[in-house]
């Protein structure tokens, strides 16, 4: 039987938080990840892992406290469910995500809901999973689409106006960005030291209110980028890549 943690208060010091394990360079973005999950336990933030070393876990909260440019009233936001490496095929994420909904239900939600895309996309759920357990698209805004599995008859969350914009004034590149993931704080160090050695411009947005969250100006998970005032992507750049795509 697998043995799973819900990270606390009291136990988050010791814990890892499955992401970026032993990788000295990510340090500070994990320490800058627990102290948002510290700051949104109060929220009523979920972050539930297999007692493992290992990229296992889900993490969610009450969606009107969520960092995501969408509304509802009532249902919980799973931000993500990662089971990878050795660990997959083996019935986790099923038992996570069923956890999830079980505690939703307990809480007396109207339902969950998550964001997943038509075609894949990195640190965004598979579609066709959350299919099997019920959950069906209820908004979309290109590729990207939101999915609820309702629990009783009630209005369904959908993508604030802001989001829908996919745009910005600024032509120059601009990241969005948070501490809800710990690989982003040392990819804006590489890219702002990239920037400064190329001589480019290169502007950081950070999302650090549930305000700012609510009023993001496209999808956005943890990071978002846009180049000539157009999204490009949600993907998390080192700097190579952003070399490739400036080519």
């Amino acid at each position: 039987m697998n043995e799973y943690i819900n990270l606390n208060l009291e136990n988050i010091e010791e814990e890892h938080i499955c992401c970026a394990i032993g990788d000295p360079k990510h340090q500070e973005g994990v320490d800058c990840k627990k102290e948002w999950i510290k700051n949104k336990l109060k929220d009523g933030h979920v972050f539930r892992k297999l007692n493992a070393r290992g990229k296992i876990f889900i993490e969610y909260e009450p969606i009107e406290t969520a960092w995501i440019p969408i509304s509802g009233k009532n249902y919980e936001y799973i931000y993500c469910l990662w089971v990878a490496g050795s660990f997959k095929g083996k019935g986790i994420g099923k038992e996570l995500l069923e956890y999830a909904i079980k505690d939703s239900k307990e809480k007396g939600k109207s339902g969950i809901c998550t964001l997943v895309s038509k075609k894949k996309k990195p640190f965004l759920g598979e579609k066709k999973f959350f299919e099997h357990f019920g959950f069906e698209v209820v908004d979309s805004i290109n590729d990207y689409e939101l999915m609820a599995l309702k629990f009783e008859e009630s209005e369904t969350p959908k993508f604030n106006e802001s989001a829908k914009n996919m745009k910005i004034d600024n032509q120059e590149f601009t990241i969005y960005y948070s501490n809800e993931c710990p690989y982003v704080e040392y990819e804006v160090k590489e890219l702002s030291d990239y920037a400064k050695e190329k001589n480019i411009k290169l502007n950081f947005i950070k999302i650090d209110s549930l305000e700012k969250a609510k009023n993001a100006p496209c999808i956005f998970n943890n990071w978002a980028n846009f180049y000539k005032g157009e999204f490009i992507s949600n993907t998390i750049l080192n700097a190579n890549a952003l070399e490739k795509l400036l080519k």
